[in-house]
């Protein structure tokens, strides 16, 4: 009814219609929870035509549900209308898909605000970098991802930010979130080679340790090596990462050595 008049219910402020609501009509409806009643808005003019429930539909299978779970796995609200006209035969304007999937905003950010346990052992922080389509043009935005290890030992998404690259700053920007969020303190991050990456931790968590993550050093040591010698070269130097104390890894080490310092340059 709000994309039918243009309004919200006693929102008309400055809305020219010469059309009004005009109560409401029960409906029994029978859906996968059961049976239930339902009050559908009328318009005093009559040209109010139900999308979600269409008139006489009495069964249903959660359309709102499947919208929002399209919207969530990245189609856009015209998509959306396409693939529900072709399954359903529904015909809903991207106005109205718009307005369905604005509902779980709320829920979307008291999630990206709600408070954080004070202690967390480990803290993997890594960006993933994806195109999207804005005003017609393709670019690039990053994904900035926050995980954390509980002190029982589950992982959890702490936070979920997008900007348009990644750079130490926003990172220093969602360390700081963290920390208003009642994180005071972390044991241990993991976290890529990013240029001023290890100064926005101490600069919010002076006592934290750093682990550089492994799957970086190990792919910033492959470049030295010829694309024909990769994957042998990458199998024994796996073994140093995986090697159970020191002293071992030393050894494989020196053994990769002996077995390619004289053909590949050793990182």
């Amino acid at each position: 009814m709000d994309v039918t008049l243009g309004y919200e219910k006693n929102k008309k402020g400055n809305t020219r219609t010469d059309n009004k609501r005009s109560g409401h009509s029960p409906k029994n409806l029978k859906s996968q929870y059961g049976e239930f009643q339902i009050n559908v808005p009328r318009d005093r003019n009559g040209e109010f035509e139900p999308k979600l429930i269409p008139k006489y539909q009495r069964d249903i299978s959660g359309i709102e549900e499947k919208i929002i779970s399209l919207y969530a796995q990245g189609m856009s609200t015209r998509d959306i209308y396409d693939q529900l006209q072709d399954l359903y035969g529904i015909e809903l304007s991207a106005d109205m898909a718009s307005k369905i999937t604005d509902k779980i905003l709320p829920q979307a950010r008291e999630w990206q605000t709600r408070p954080l346990d004070p202690v967390y052992p480990f803290v993997f922080m890594e960006c993933i970098h994806y195109k999207v389509r804005e005003d017609g043009k393709i670019l690039s935005r990053a994904a900035y991802i926050v995980l954390g290890v509980t002190l029982d030992g589950y992982k959890d998404i702490l936070s979920i930010t997008v900007g348009a690259n990644e750079t130490s700053r926003f990172w220093l920007g969602m360390l700081n979130d963290l920390k208003n969020r009642g994180a005071e303190d972390v044991l241990f991050f993991c976290a890529d080679g990013l240029p001023g990456f290890k100064e926005a931790i101490q600069a919010v968590f002076p006592q934290a340790g750093l682990q550089r993550c492994v799957g970086h050093m190990l792919r910033n040591s492959f470049k030295y090596v010829s694309y024909i010698d990769l994957e042998k070269f990458s199998s024994d130097f796996k073994a140093v990462y995986t090697a159970p104390n020191e002293a071992a890894a030393l050894n494989v080490l020196e053994a990769m050595k002996e077995k390619w310092g004289k053909s590949t340059p050793m990182p």
